[in-house]
């Protein structure tokens, strides 16, 4: 009953609804994020430098040359948890022509005065030549055959066919590309993935400790309850971008220590009101039966008294994942957070935060917008849940 009267106020809070919408659309983005990216290796990392800074919606056709080197054969779930590794090395061009076993083209950036121009063969381009080595695909569709790591020999009546189809692609820069050549939609989309992360994170530790002390505190009381508010208090009166940067200098720079030091930070006030609504609590009538019928003290705070708190926890822990978005970006942003080449919208401002004055601002502008539209949904997807969980509606 007490659900679905909340569900109902909550649903006629349309902004809080929009919140949640988005939220989830980010969340989503987030798990499929090498699913879904353009450039879906590992970090969104391939960096084309003469691809630096493309206004959004170029489209560019790449060469496909097979690599050398061996790449680890991993499952798909890994590949969506880390990146998909390249099998190929990507040169940009803008026009090619096929002569004799060989392709030549002309790189991107060329103009009428200066011409870089590149040759490959074939067999370079579908196979990862070694030394001294032979290769012959069945049928005899081609051959050929090595020596001291040159090509010797080859038939390649059907080879010249397969180039525009499978050594040729285009790929669409929507977004343009940062000043490293690298794809900007797809960094904002693996960067999601640090925000849901840190958020995800820093919460559950924030919620773990302040549940924690604030049960202990309210519910034993007396000097117990003295030493935790002091903490709370010491804790409290440190301005909370100082406190994390100095937990950071003590950690390290790096992916989990900045999860620790924003986790660290936020359990204040999750102590507070936990320990708050345990004293109202403990006085009421279910309490007092459940110690008249010696259940233990553990069993009360945890069974009996913490779901009654859930409400104001979950209000809290909107919040508190806004905030640790922003405290997360703030040091990335500093240099003291998510490390290079790990995208995160924070580093991605810092990198192109000079870009503001000239034609290219929106690639501080668009991790910019991310970061807000995340901690807005957050901030208004917490007040409508804390209006949908009072009583008075």
């Amino acid at each position: 009953m007490i659900i679905s009267r909340t569900l109902k106020n909550f649903l006629k809070i349309k902004v809080a609804v929009a919140g949640l919408i988005i939220i989830s659309l980010i969340f989503v983005m987030a798990i499929l994020a090498y699913a879904i990216a353009p450039d879906n290796t590992p970090y969104a990392n391939d960096q084309q430098i003469t691809l630096s800074n493309l206004k959004p919606g170029k489209t560019v056709s790449f060469l496909n040359i097979k690599s050398n080197k061996k790449t680890e054969t991993h499952s798909w779930g890994y590949k969506i948890m880390h990146g998909f590794p390249t099998q190929h090395i990507r040169i940009p061009f803008e026009k090619y022509k096929i002569k004799g076993d060989s392709i030549f083209i002309t790189e991107y950036g060329s103009t009428s005065q200066t011409k870089f121009q590149s040759s490959y063969h074939l067999a370079n381009v579908f196979f990862a030549i070694d030394r001294d080595k032979t290769i012959q695909e069945k049928n005899n569709k081609f051959i050929f055959t090595t020596v001291n790591g040159q090509i010797k020999s080859i038939a390649s009546s059907k080879l010249k066919k397969q180039i525009p189809e499978k050594a040729i692609n285009k790929q669409t820069f929507w977004l343009g590309t940062d000043r490293f050549g690298r794809d900007l939609l797809s960094r904002i989309i693996v960067g999601s993935r640090i925000s849901v992360s840190v958020g995800l994170i820093a919460v559950g530790i924030s919620l773990f400790v302040g549940i924690v002390l604030g049960l202990i505190g309210g519910y034993y009381g007396g000097v117990t309850d003295k030493l935790i508010m002091w903490l709370i208090n010491v804790v409290w009166s440190i301005p909370t971008l100082l406190l994390v940067i100095a937990i950071s200098m003590v950690l390290g720079k790096g992916f989990w220590q900045i999860f620790l030091a924003v986790g660290l930070t936020m359990w204040v006030e999750v102590a507070r009101v936990v320990r708050g609504q345990v004293k109202s609590l403990k006085e009421k009538d279910f309490v007092m039966s459940a110690k008249v019928l010696g259940i233990s003290n553990r069993r009360i705070m945890f069974r009996h008294i913490l779901p009654n708190t859930t409400g104001p926890l979950i209000v809290i822990s909107a919040a508190n994942f806004a905030t640790a978005i922003l405290l997360e970006a703030g040091l990335s942003f500093l240099g003291i957070g998510v490390q290079p080449p790990m995208p995160s919208w924070g580093n991605m401002i810092r990198d192109h935060y000079g870009y503001i004055v000239v034609d290219q601002a929106y690639l501080a502008i668009v991790p910019g917008i991310a970061i807000m539209l995340m901690v807005w949904s957050f901030n208004v997807l917490g007040y409508g849940l804390r209006d949908a969980f009072d009583v008075k509606n």
